[in-house]
């Protein structure tokens, strides 16, 4: 790894990159279809022909070369559209959209160390556990409801929880697909400790010892994941129509 945090050359030979963007493709598809959405997926790209729910795009692109038009036809481009622009490479501000953000994929690099003193993680099973993780994570009442029960019964989701004095002070959810455990929606409340990014995964490491974690992260966020064992692996874009 450079000192940017970059991948080195030898680990640029595998495609880690390709592993993360189905990964994630594979979780936002997962959440859509609990919602009802008409999702596909192809070789260019997934998408949905529905308007998907709050926080999740209506179409992630799973190559760099992507056209923009064919990639519109197959969703409602209207007001509130988003679209997750995997190694951002297209425009789509001459059709209206504007950057919400940019960010960088992630994968593992090295193992983490687990701190002394880290918040304790387990599993979430039940669905009032889930009632309190959504509502200890949401930062407002849009997002209630947004993670559907049925979740908690799919073999490739596993809902992370930290406890203090029986209230959550932080969360993540797993998602195991395409030979990687993504790891996303990592949360930490003001009161959990300082060290609860390298907790949440150490205990990941431990569920999914044979696989690579992968994910996506900006600004503050990312600088901890390269601390903690991460590099970053390419760069995405989010863009948004606003009518």
């Amino acid at each position: 790894m450079d000192a940017n945090g970059r991948l080195s050359d030898w680990w640029l030979m595998v495609p880690w990159t390709a592993a993360a963007v189905r990964n994630n493709a594979d979780w936002c598809d997962i959440v859509c279809r609990t919602h009802g959405a008409a999702t596909t997926f192809d070789a260019v790209a997934w998408t949905s022909a529905t308007r998907t729910p709050l926080y999740y795009p209506d179409a992630i692109t799973l190559a760099a070369e992507v056209s923009a038009v064919d990639l519109l036809a197959r969703i409602d481009s209207s007001t509130g559209c988003s679209i997750k622009d995997s190694y951002a490479t297209i425009d789509l501000g001459p059709f209206g959209f504007r950057v919400l953000f940019d960010a960088e994929w992630i994968v593992s690099n090295r193992p983490t160390v687990h701190r002394a003193g880290g918040e304790r993680w387990e599993r979430l099973h039940g669905r009032d556990d889930l009632v309190a993780w959504e509502a200890a994570r949401q930062s407002n009442g849009d997002e209630r409801g947004l993670f559907k029960p049925e979740l908690l019964d799919n073999d490739q989701v596993t809902f992370l929880v930290s406890y203090a004095h029986g209230r959550v002070v932080a969360g993540a959810i797993l998602n195991l697909a395409s030979g990687v455990a993504g790891i996303s929606n990592f949360f930490a409340r003001a009161e959990a400790d300082s060290q609860a990014w390298d907790g949440c995964v150490s205990f990941a490491r431990e569920l999914c010892p044979e696989v690579q974690l992968v994910g996506y992260e900006s600004g503050a966020r990312l600088r901890q994941a390269l601390d903690s064992g991460f590099a970053a692996a390419g760069p995405l874009r989010v863009w948004v129509h606003d009518g």
